[in-house]
């Protein structure tokens, strides 16, 4: 091969590599739309169950579940709405192919990925190309929500590549596309996507637990931390406490800073959602709080979460 082919003749095998790697999962994604939005989902096993997002299937009454042309039925599993995931399930007898999957915890900055989408049930996928920039990435919205140990890339998501998958060289998924802010694709990790589809299909939805606060993380004085012995540098601050709720009645108030919930630190605004899991609903549980300079344990009864929450 001369020196001067050689760039072309690299270009030509990723080319085809690339082609052949979105042909090859054709069968495993299909387009999933309702009355009111359209997106993408991944055939998860022989059984017919689809892994989507959540958001795709707000406010619909019947879901169509497409691939190449041909529509079926589907139905609602089971949700999590925290981590904008939902199972559907279809009894058709197309000869899906199920997609595999890439362990999420070897992800590394500047990998290669392939963001995969069929939201209008064509015979092959629409895909985008691009790298990781941040295997670990985490983004805080207001009014307490946010989305932690995501996936992020590069890769540009259009309209309707929600639910589709984002794969590595090999063609496995390493996470499920949810969103496009400050121009990165956003990706839930396949890890965390399998785990919620095997107990989805155990159980149905997943609950979350709910505490009406507002909040963000803050630094906590180093002198003070030293006077009470506290072991950490950042806390959870509140901003605001929303009336009649858990927080309300426990006595949480704007100003406190949480350090503490059920025996476990809580160091950064990411934490508190993680540890409001479905075993802490509806029972007495204990909230740590620096407010001033003194520190104070208070009883707090969390409520299950509505979808909006």
């Amino acid at each position: 091969m001369s020196q001067l082919t050689q760039p072309t003749e690299i270009l030509k095998s990723i080319s085809d590599a690339t082609t052949l790697l979105v042909r090859n999962l054709s069968k495993s994604i299909v387009s999933v739309s309702s009355q009111m939005s359209r997106g993408t989902g991944m055939i998860l096993d022989n059984n017919g169950y689809v892994a989507t997002c959540n958001h795709v299937l707000q406010g619909c009454s019947s879901i169509a579940i497409g691939q190449g042309g041909k529509t079926y039925k589907g139905k609602i599993v089971g949700t999590d709405p925290y981590n904008d995931i939902a199972l559907l399930k279809t009894d058709s007898n197309e000869d899906f192919k199920p997609i595999e999957f890439a362990d999420s915890t070897n992800l590394n900055t500047g990998q290669f990925v392939l963001a995969l989408a069929n939201p209008f049930n064509r015979t092959h996928p629409t895909a985008t190309t691009g790298i990781i920039t941040n295997p670990d990435a985490s983004l805080h919205q207001w009014r307490g929500t946010a989305m932690e140990n995501v996936v992020a890339t590069d890769a540009k998501l259009n309209p309707g590549f929600s639910g589709g998958p984002l794969v590595d060289v090999f063609g496995k998924v390493i996470g499920m596309n949810t969103a496009y802010v400050w121009s990165r694709g956003i990706a839930i990790p396949s890890n965390k996507l399998k785990a919620t589809a095997n107990r989805l299909i155990r159980g149905g939805t997943i609950k979350r637990a709910y505490l009406g606060i507002v909040s963000n993380t803050v630094l906590i004085p180093k002198d003070l931390a030293e006077d009470l012995n506290i072991d950490q540098q950042t806390g959870v601050m509140i901003f605001s406490v929303e009336r009649n709720s858990p927080a309300k009645k426990a006595g949480l108030a704007m100003g406190d800073v949480v350090v503490g919930f059920n025996s476990k630190k809580v160091t950064n605004f990411y934490d508190l959602p993680e540890l409001l899991t479905d075993e802490v609903i509806e029972k007495k549980t204990e909230i740590q709080i620096l407010r001033g300079n003194q520190l104070a344990t208070l009883a707090i009864v969390p409520v299950q979460a509505r979808e909006e929450e």
